[in-house]
């Protein structure tokens, strides 16, 4: 783990000292407290001597996102005793269940389109964020997002947790698309440790096919149209990265016919053990189904994408968003 990072958690556990200092001097019963005051105490010294995020058994680095959620850890994960291992993997089912309940309706209907998505994290939690919100009761107006959160596994699902919030708490003020990426860029960089930041395109579908669309440093949204495949640029950087960072907004309209295509970079960079799936196979595939609707087009990368990777186990997580305007 950087230096840097070490710098970040000694302030987190030094804070957190003082408030438990503050807990045991106003409580009776704090003999726990006492006990977690010398496990910090203990992690501070580790940073003191230099041998802090090591594994006191193999005396390996220990996992950096297990460190980022809990400062105290002094195991890796392969030298978890039995009673260890049982806590995590019901800690990370739980999590795991957390994340499916915020999934959105998938196959849903808006007055002209169909809209379908693919979740799929590579571990047991994701650092995908998908969603679908409807502003108002009438239905005739989505936002979808589709991101990324750096990095995998515990920290980058809390992480994509604290995205969700933001996003929906954003969405009911009804800002303009360009104000609620600069609202939700600052926030992030203000509540997320700084190591992390968030790709991402958010975009409203309105009745008629208009669609306005901001880019935060993601994968290039595709316009599948009868005459080719069109690329959407990214208008700004990752949420997290500056927190002045401001977003232009595209406007386009989909045609009857035409489908947007989002995707992670779990699919573009996809691997077969000596190459990547690659953003020109991206285009390929969406160009071989317009007209295609979103589950036949989800269906169809799907099935590419086995078919490229062979028996390459999935390195990332992965996720599609397909909205198609029908005929």
């Amino acid at each position: 783990m950087a230096e840097e990072s070490f710098d970040e958690i000694q302030v987190q556990l030094r804070e957190r000292r003082k408030k438990l200092e503050d807990s045991i001097n106003s409580s009776q019963n704090n003999l726990h407290l006492v006990s977690l005051l010398k496990e910090v105490d203990d992690a501070l010294d580790r940073m003191a001597t230099g041998t802090y995020g090591i594994c006191e058994t193999c005396h390996e680095p220990i996992e950096r996102d297990r460190l980022t959620v809990d400062p105290l850890v002094t195991f890796c994960l392969e030298h978890l005793n039995k009673s260890q291992q049982k806590s995590l993997e019901k800690d990370l089912e739980l999590a795991a269940q957390i994340q499916r309940s915020m999934l959105p309706k998938n196959n849903i209907n808006m007055k002209g389109f169909e809209v379908s998505y693919y979740y799929s994290p590579a571990g047991v939690v994701s650092g995908d964020y998908c969603d679908l919100v409807f502003k108002d009761k009438n239905e005739e107006e989505l936002v979808f997002i589709v991101g990324d959160i750096t990095g995998k596994g515990i920290a980058a699902s809390l992480l994509m947790t604290h995205v969700h919030a933001m996003f929906h708490s954003l969405i009911e003020l009804d800002l303009p698309l360009n104000e609620m990426m600069l609202r939700a860029n600052r926030l992030f960089c203000e509540s997320s440790p700084y190591t992390h930041f968030v790709t991402m395109v958010c975009g409203r579908l309105k009745k008629g096919g208009m669609v306005e669309l901001a880019n935060a440093g993601h994968c290039l949204p595709l316009i599948i149209k009868k005459e080719g495949v069109v690329n959407i640029n990214s208008t700004g950087l990752p949420l997290g990265v500056f927190c002045s960072s401001e977003y232009n907004v595209e406007k386009f309209t989909i045609a009857p016919g035409e489908s947007l295509f989002i995707y992670t970079d779990g699919l573009s960079e996809a691997s077969d053990g000596e190459g990547e799936y690659g953003t020109e196979r991206v285009n390929q595939i969406a160009a071989l189904n317009f007209y295609s609707s979103p589950q036949k087009l989800i269906r169809a990368y799907l099935e590419d994408l086995k078919l490229f990777a062979k028996e390459e186990p999935q390195h990332d997580d992965l996720t599609f968003l397909a909205l198609h305007r029908l005929e």
